[in-house]
């Protein structure tokens, strides 16, 4: 009996709710870190990532996700996102990775010629409820990759969030742009409340233009658009809050 009645509560519940649409929820936390190379210096630290880093990374069990540059560069940057299970393990892991004598190795021969990096910065982030899973995807031909920033007014972020989750990422994807991953910024971080993180992925510069000016002209942005501003009663950005930038995956990203 039961074992009848456990069935007959399976049944129904995965009636009501059936398992392909039980969405796991990435408890992961990723954390984009941003280097500006001194002059000179971007690709000795491209070629020390490529060479010792990531293998590092790996062995310290330290989840390489994405590797890029950006298409201009003139602050010489490195832009890149790694994973760990929770911060506690990044604590850990990142410690374990420092005090590996081939890292300390490594760092030191990269540097006989002078230091590589100016300065660093980083943030811990978290997959919104609306992302998609995070694919460490290498597309042939590469896609060109567009980091993308949008700072909000107080307490407006969950009306772009929904914004994004009801209306943008599925115009997105019917106007050729490909969702890659969206993210918040972990609360204790600099605009934890307020700022929304995202990559997506275009075929070429050229197929962005394209994309994003029949995205702007299709009537249901317009009408999502037009929606979300009148619930929020009013724009949801800060005036210069939202940032874009185009990056392109180095040869060895886990995600191209």
């Amino acid at each position: 009996m039961n074992r009848l009645r456990s069935f007959v509560y399976f049944f129904l519940f995965a009636t009501v709710v059936p398992l392909a649409s039980i969405k796991a929820h990435d408890t992961r936390v990723y954390e984009m870190r941003t280097y500006y190379a001194n002059e000179g210096k971007l690709d000795d630290l491209i070629a020390r990532f490529r060479d010792h880093t990531t293998g590092l990374f790996a062995k310290h069990g330290i989840e390489n996700v994405g590797y890029w540059v950006p298409k201009d560069n003139p602050d010489n940057k490195l832009i890149y996102i790694i994973a760990f299970p929770s911060r506690l393990d990044q604590e850990s892991m990142w410690k374990s990775f420092q005090a590996d004598p081939d890292w300390k190795a490594a760092a030191k021969a990269s540097s006989k010629n002078g230091r590589l990096i100016e300065k660093i910065e980083a943030v811990f982030m978290q997959t919104t409820e609306y992302s998609m899973p995070v694919k460490k995807i290498q597309a042939d031909p590469e896609r060109l990759f567009e980091l993308r920033t949008y700072i909000c007014k107080d307490g407006m972020r969950r009306h772009l969030d929904a914004r994004f989750r009801d209306h943008t990422i599925g115009l997105f994807e019917k106007h050729g742009i490909e969702n890659i991953a969206y993210f918040h910024p972990m609360a204790d971080q600099d605009g934890g409340t307020s700022t929304l993180i995202y990559i997506v992925a275009h075929e070429s510069e050229g197929g962005r233009e394209e994309a994003f000016e029949n995205q702007r002209a299709d009537e249901d942005w317009k009408s999502a658009a037009a929606a979300s501003r009148e619930r929020a009663g009013g724009g949801m950005v800060v005036e210069g809050g939202v940032t874009g930038e185009l990056i392109v995956p180095t040869n060895f990203s886990a995600m191209k």
